[in-house]
């Protein structure tokens, strides 16, 4: 497998990321299955691990702890997320210094580690001035607690506010973004991803297959089942809604890439990731097994080659730039200027 520069961190990571996020009541709550999943992935050549204390209420993290324990830890560059809920107290959630200087203790605790290589937000806080944010991670970067720090799901104008304010304050700045990114979901090429570029950080792309559609099993004819565990199911009920017109133009485009995939003879959740972690912006494709068969199915990607020509018929499928379904660019969970309050209704 090969291995790419985590941004101008200095390090480097494999192009597929296990993705924990399935690792508990999220998905599969057997620990020593999950374990096991693990240990495979680093044993493949996988180098790269991306969980979060919103993850299963920081099950997740624990087992992620569990597994690399024994001495795997220090070949592993390990990164997790802070800022979505984490309990019922509303100051359980956020990026403040207050809950941030917290939730890293708490990170670091079930994780079983003395340092985090990756430390992410996992959403900005409207809420909180971004000086303070960056102000509390760069004490916690000072302090040798984490490596370097990134976002999620942030917007190209607010990369660029938080690295003018990064150097104009004196602040360690964002080193990663993690954006949503798939062959059905491709805003992001339009600004995120060349503002990245820009700026020299490092892109952990998440929901690759986006959130399933891309496996293959979801054709024409073909009931939508939606996710495997319950949590995921009622809470993305909405995502799989058959009756919707936006998920109906994703199934067309999903059949449609099918096809594409058939005739070139690979499978759709090979020439998906491999679409993915093949722009150059990205470092990552994130990855979220629930179970062995479906990381070994990830692996088989490694290697994969798009020639220029089924590129471009990708492109007559979705187009660069579009999304299918604009709800998953996931810009609704980190901001309400497009909620019906704020627009001109």
């Amino acid at each position: 497998m090969e291995y790419r520069p985590l941004g101008r961190t200095g390090v480097s990571v494999s192009p597929l990321c296990l993705g924990a996020m399935m690792f508990g009541a999220f998905g599969n709550s057997d620990h020593d299955d999950s374990a096991k999943i693990i240990h495979r992935a680093l044993d493949a050549g996988i180098n790269f691990v991306d969980t979060a204390d919103f993850y299963s209420g920081g099950e997740s993290e624990e087992i992620v702890g569990k597994a690399l324990a024994g001495g795997r830890r220090d070949n592993v560059v390990l990164a997790t997320k802070v800022g979505l809920p984490f309990g019922e107290d509303p100051n359980q959630r956020g990026t403040s210094r207050r809950w941030i200087t917290e939730a890293v203790e708490g990170s670091l605790r079930r994780l079983g580690t003395d340092w985090i290589d990756l430390y992410q937000v996992h959403r900005l806080d409207a809420a909180v001035d971004i000086d303070e944010t960056l102000g509390v991670l760069s004490d916690l970067v000072h302090a040798g607690k984490i490596r370097a720090f990134g976002a999620s799901t942030v917007a190209g104008s607010e990369i660029v506010e938080a690295q003018w304010t990064a150097e104009r304050r004196g602040r360690e700045r964002f080193r990663t973004e993690q954006p949503p990114y798939s062959l059905l979901a491709r805003a992001v090429e339009y600004d995120v991803l060349p503002t990245c570029l820009r700026h020299g950080m490092g892109v952990l792309a998440y929901s690759p297959l986006a959130g399933g559609w891309l496996t293959g099993r979801y054709r024409k004819g073909q009931e939508i089942a939606g996710p495997g565990s319950v949590a995921r199911r009622v809470r993305f009920a909405a995502t799989y809604d058959a009756t919707s017109p936006a998920n109906a133009a994703k199934l067309d485009a999903a059949d449609a890439l099918g096809a594409l995939a058939d005739e070139a003879g690979m499978t759709l959740v090979q020439m998906a990731i491999a679409f993915v972690v093949r722009h150059p912006a990205v470092t990552s494709a994130i990855v979220g097994p629930r179970t062995m068969d479906h990381l070994e199915s990830y692996l088989t990607t490694d290697g994969i080659e798009l020639s220029d020509d089924l590129l471009d018929r990708i492109d007559e499928i979705v187009p660069p730039g579009h999304t299918v379904n604009v709800a998953d660019n996931m810009w609704h969970t980190s901001t309400s200027t497009l909620d019906a309050a704020f627009r001109r209704r």
